[in-house]
């Protein structure tokens, strides 16, 4: 009987735009997973400039990625077929008026682009045929927070849609807050009234829900934590704040991606120093840590949970480790396999 395989993609950085950050990747890698044993294969790469971040369409005929470099590089927007075999064919790009554009994500026929240097979020329709036209709405966030580092301004890092798929969250690392939008008649429409504050300093890099849309999860990046959202009327409250991290641990809080498992028990955080993974169990509106699956890698950039529940790709950036966990019943992680050949991965995505 031969061994069911997934296929899906990852993407990587492809040059340093700063001295010490950046990576040495092919691109778009499409990417085989063997579900008996975790062995992973390179099917295909397709070039692109830094495509820190994709997504594919809800149709899986499409994919979609940014080019996450300075605004004076003029970043794009990217669009691909994804073919029979899952080799991608370039369709499309357009300039994105922002700095180091790092996140991507479609609702309905749009893209959706958040950019972290520049702290904006920007509308990019759909034609029918997949490609992109040019930027419909774009806004531009304000304000600060208290780490003047890393808070000085907004710093858009992630566009969350929620299950009702109506509201969305953009997550804004540089000034604590999730900022509200929606769409009227085919726009991007600011929210405000029903923006989330963050607790000060934080940092909100990704938010994730759960599948009733009564609870969020937020990965503070800044300070290592998850901050539990409570649905209260049209909007959030940030109910609770948990620790990512052990007791024990006095190195630099690098809080880096966060996901929920499909079945709604579990909720598993990165954090790079750190190089682990941890896990929670969720108890109705609470997080109970489990356990720290320390990966062995450097850069502990982003992982992603196959939709069966199954098993849980990492990706490091600068140690070009890619490994393949089976994730066991109790919610806790089993290496299976692990490679290198996939250089400087930052981001997973199935269809």
């Amino acid at each position: 009987m031969k061994a069911a395989l997934l296929i899906f993609f990852i993407g990587s950085y492809t040059e340093y735009p700063i001295p010490d950050f950046g990576g040495i990747g092919h691109g778009i890698y499409t990417v085989q997973l063997n579900t008996e044993t975790g062995e992973l294969t390179i099917l295909h790469t397709m070039k692109a400039r830094n495509p820190s971040y994709l997504v594919i369409s809800d149709d899986n005929q499409f994919l979609y990625c940014v080019n996450e470099i300075d605004e004076s590089e003029n970043p794009k927007v990217g669009a691909y077929k994804i073919n029979a075999d899952y080799s991608l064919e370039f369709l499309n790009d357009q300039p994105i008026a922002g700095g180091y554009p790092c996140h991507i994500q479609t609702f309905g026929n749009n893209v959706l682009v958040a950019c972290y240097a520049t702290g904006n979020v920007i509308q990019f329709p759909l034609d029918v045929s997949g490609k992109l036209m040019k930027a419909k709405k774009e806004y531009q966030h304000k304000g600060s927070s208290i780490n003047t580092a890393r808070q000085e301004a907004p710093h858009a890092h992630q566009v969350a849609v929620h299950p009702n798929n109506e509201d969305i969250y953009v997550c804004d690392l540089g000034i604590d807050a999730l900022k509200a939008y929606g769409f009227q008649r085919g726009e991007l429409m600011p929210n405000e009234k029903n923006d989330v504050t963050i607790s000060k300093g934080g940092g909100p890099r990704h938010l994730v829900f759960n599948k009733a849309g009564n609870l969020g999860y937020v990965n503070n990046e800044l300070t290592g934590t998850v901050s539990v959202l409570q649905r209260k009327e049209d909007s959030f409250d940030e109910l609770k704040v948990y620790s990512a991290l052990p007791d024990d641990y006095s190195g630099v809080a690098s809080g880096s991606a966060i996901r929920i498992h499909p079945n709604g028990q579990f909720l598993y955080v990165a954090n790079r120093k750190l190089e682990a993974i941890s896990i929670f169990r969720i108890d109705k509106d609470k997080l109970e840590p489990i356990d720290y699956q320390y990966t062995n890698g450097a850069e502990l950039r982003e992982f992603n949970i196959t939709p069966d529940g199954n098993w849980l790709i990492a990706c490091h950036q600068n140690s070009n480790d890619t490994v393949s966990y089976q994730i066991q019943e109790d919610g806790r992680l089993q290496e299976r396999y692990r490679t290198k050949e996939i250089l400087s991965p930052v981001c997973v995505v199935f269809d």
